[in-house]
């Protein structure tokens, strides 16, 4: 009888000390919860600011909010030729830079006679090295340029592994994607400063929201360029500046033509237009955005998502593309 007594006392103890322990966790999970909806009304309200309010309340006026003149790098295609455009459309003059002559002037005729607007354009090789900086600082010195859109960048062939790259390839992307934004923004920024107003956009990529293999080296220049725009941001704000990171996922476009899926238009995977039409629209309310609310929905979801889990799915998805591609090699 004794022994079931204290079985008794020894139940009831263990009792009391559960019933502790699960007020505790009852507590937690009411906190993580109460915590997750506010995080999640902010991001909605957030969504609505930047995607839906600007469309209903019309167009800044850009140019007097920055200036005459924007430059953008990389825009006879993709992004950058339709974020010209756009710039255009709400009569802002453009300067584009290319490596591309012909391009060029074809681009700088279209987007003139379009818009009505005046066109210059400056060609120029990022991937030389030190080489196309002073042409470009010379040909930029008598203009007071309001908007930097750091647009031009490169990918691999297809998604791959970083022994298979090639140093000239390394070597390019450290050029293209880091070094112009570094220097068109060292050459413009300035001339901004001196204003005290300006705006400069540098195009990076969702690829920055977490580690993604395969595209090791791309992913890394974009969280450069990341990282750069927002310490920039940092600095230069009080004088007047804006600097914006636009970290979009797949743009139908031919950066994308690796994948036959992504480089054709779809829900998911906006044409370069109408990226660029939501794009502009958030210049001046965040620094750091996709650009378009339905990539700001996955971006969220990468950013909460556990690292592994986010690098499997890459992995699996760039293996997939790397055969497709090197199987039409073959064909």
């Amino acid at each position: 009888m004794a022994a079931v007594d204290r079985f008794s006392l020894l139940y009831s103890e263990i009792s009391r000390s559960c019933s502790f322990y699960m007020e505790a966790l009852a507590i937690v999970g009411a906190w993580y919860t109460v915590r997750k909806c506010v995080s999640l009304a902010f991001d909605t309200y957030s969504m609505l600011r930047l995607h839906v309010i600007p469309k209903l309340g019309g167009e800044v006026d850009l140019i007097k909010q920055y200036g005459r003149w924007a430059v953008v790098t990389g825009s006879t295609d993709g992004i950058g030729k339709a974020y010209a455009a756009e710039l255009a459309k709400r009569g802002v003059n453009v300067i584009l830079i290319s490596r591309n002559k012909e391009k060029l002037e074809a681009v700088s005729r279209s987007i003139a006679e379009t818009y009505k607007v005046e066109t210059d354009y400056i060609v120029a090789d990022f991937s030389k090295g030190r080489e196309p900086y002073p042409a470009i600082k010379e040909a930029l010195k008598d203009r007071e340029i309001g908007i930097l859109v750091n647009n031009v960048g490169m990918f691999y062939t297809y998604p791959d592994y970083f022994t298979n790259l090639s140093e000239d390839t390394l070597w390019d992307i450290i050029h293209v994607n880091i070094a112009s934004a570094n220097m068109m923004t060292h050459i413009v920024l300035p001339g901004m400063v001196k204003k005290k107003k300006g705006a400069i956009v540098n195009i990076s990529s969702a690829a920055c929201c977490q580690p993604t293999p395969m595209m090791t080296i791309y992913g890394a220049s974009k969280t450069y360029l990341d990282y750069f725009s927002r310490a920039l941001h940092y600095e230069y704000a009080s004088k007047g500046i804006f600097v914006q990171s636009l970290t979009p996922f797949v743009i139908a476009t031919k950066m994308a033509a690796f994948n036959i899926t992504a480089s054709k238009r779809s829900f998911v995977f906006p044409s370069a237009e109408e990226y660029a039409s939501h794009a502009i629209s958030t210049l001046g309310l965040s620094t750091r955005t996709t650009g378009y609310w339905k990539h700001a929905i996955g971006f969220t979801l990468g950013k909460h998502m556990p690292e592994w889990i986010w690098a499997w799915f890459a992995m699996y998805f760039c293996r997939i593309t790397r055969k497709q591609a090197l199987a039409e090699r073959v064909k």
